[in-house]
């Protein structure tokens, strides 16, 4: 089997964990990670056996032997790396959410299909055992027939306000996961949503974010579903 060598790009809290995967898996080289503030990281990531840290993303896209990119950076920054990294044949995973409107994740999905390039999406919830076992309860007609998805979610904790500033909103970057699920739960399409939110955290509604929402969706199969 081939080894795949990969890099990442962007190494805060969740570069760090998909880099720890990865150290854990056959088949795979982490060759290269770049960060503008590489230096918090580069003691812990050369005891990886990780030879090339770099502050320039430029570096890991044009290095020839990187077969695929992990992008772990801010939202802001999605669309310009997938561009380079497609450019360059890279195959590539790209945290979610792709980029902070419609029309640029329609652009960058155009750019991986031109290049012919593999792209993936970090919505890691399809991938847990306990969402996996909801969803094949639901196939198997275990529930009986689905009328109404009901999602509650919550973070531990407020990010920081640097994250809320370039992060696209709570709606966009967190809360995407749960449209994610209501839609891999419904197996429909939602084609109708209704959101009332608010800022109970004066910090946060001071960045014109909001910190809680309740949604109301209605799917394309004529389901309806509820996010808290």
């Amino acid at each position: 089997m081939k080894l795949v060598k990969v890099g990442i790009i962007g190494a805060g809290r969740i570069g760090s964990i998909h880099a720890r995967n990865l150290l854990q898996m056959t088949g795979v080289e982490l060759k290269a990670i770049s960060d503008l503030f590489i230096d918090r990281i580069a003691e812990e990531a050369r005891g990886w056996g990780v030879p090339v840290l770099t502050r320039d993303a430029g570096e890991v896209i044009a290095d020839p032997e990187i077969d695929a990119v992990l992008i772990c950076t801010s939202t802001d920054t999605h669309l310009s790396l997938i561009e380079q990294a497609a450019a360059k044949g890279k195959h590539i995973f790209c945290e979610k959410p792709v980029s902070p409107s419609v029309a640029t994740t329609r652009k960058a999905a155009e750019l991986v299909r031109e290049a012919g390039v593999l792209f993936q999406t970090g919505f890691n919830r399809r991938f847990d055992p306990n969402f996996m076992k909801v969803k094949q309860s639901v196939e198997a007609g275990d529930v009986g027939e689905p009328q109404i998805v009901k999602i509650t979610s919550r973070d531990p904790g407020p990010p920081p306000p640097e994250y809320i500033a370039r992060s696209g909103g709570m709606l966009v970057d967190m809360t995407i996961h749960d449209f994610d699920m209501a839609r891999y739960l419904s197996g429909s399409d939602i084609v109708e949503v209704f959101v009332r939110g608010a800022a109970f955290n004066p910090e946060i509604g001071a960045l014109g974010d909001i910190d809680t929402a309740v949604i109301s969706l209605r799917f394309a199969n004529g389901m309806l579903g509820m996010i808290d």
